[in-house]
């Protein structure tokens, strides 16, 4: 079932949904935050767009070209349909195509890579969803962590910035990865649901072919032990998340 949804604190933004695929949460509106975006940067690119949540959120901090790609065709489809329900087709572009495919064509032209990935690994255990596109969306089944920091690597520009959000109990395979393809962890932020439970997403941004040197920012919690939601935790619901 297709919906025409609020984005959160961006009143002047709408964005359609359906039921069939991952409605946009949390993670997506902290990376579209959390990234930092210089004057200089250009040319971004959002792998793993699926409805477009990102690009949209993004539109609001820059004027620079926004690229979203999305290898399902009708969650890319959904997407272009809020971009053009936004009147933002001047600025941001959503195509269908395989990450891997498109970064092997399209090397060293992009200042800013934002990608929020399938968190879970395909293992012999794996416990799949009913719906074969909500799989893809969090599974690694088209795409792994491997596969997507070597592409980040492959359409960056040197000195180009990587920010990613993941789950915080593959925090250490992230830096690896990233190290790996020469992508250097410059800022990380840990977020909590409250102070007695273990952190459970990892914000990260990181630099092509950048020195060593990271900040630690501080962490968000959404909830105090109370219940009650934390004030940092509110803002993101009614303001842009700093």
């Amino acid at each position: 079932m297709e919906r025409l949804d609020d984005v959160l604190a961006y009143h002047d933004l709408k964005i359609y949904q359906n039921t069939n695929f991952f409605s946009f949460s949390l993670d997506s509106i902290l990376l579209a935050n959390y990234s930092h975006i210089r004057i200089r940067d250009k040319n971004i690119v959002d792998f793993c767009t699926g409805n477009g949540i990102i690009p949209l959120i993004l539109s609001r901090r820059t004027k620079s070209k926004i690229l979203g790609i999305e290898i399902q065709d009708k969650l890319a489809q959904l997407a272009c349909k809020s971009v053009s329900y936004n009147h933002l087709e001047n600025q941001i572009d959503i195509i269908t195509d395989d990450i891997l495919n498109y970064s092997r064509s399209h090397l060293n032209q992009f200042d800013l890579v934002l990608c929020n990935p399938p968190y879970f690994k395909v293992e012999k255990n794996s416990t799949f969803n009913d719906s074969y596109e909500k799989t893809i969306a969090r599974h690694e089944v088209c795409i792994t962590l491997h596969d997507i920091c070597s592409c980040a690597k492959m359409v960056l520009k040197d000195n180009g910035n990587f920010c990613l959000v993941h789950r915080s109990d593959r925090f250490i395979e992230v830096l690896s990865e990233l190290r790996l393809n020469n992508l250097e962890p410059k800022r990380i932020k840990f977020v909590y649901e409250n102070v007695d439970k273990p952190s459970f997403l990892v914000l990260i941004e990181a630099q092509k072919n950048g020195k060593i040197g990271l900040i630690i920012d501080p962490p968000l919690i959404q909830y105090h032990l109370d219940g009650s939601m934390t004030e940092e935790y509110s803002l993101l619901q009614k303001e842009v998340f700093k």
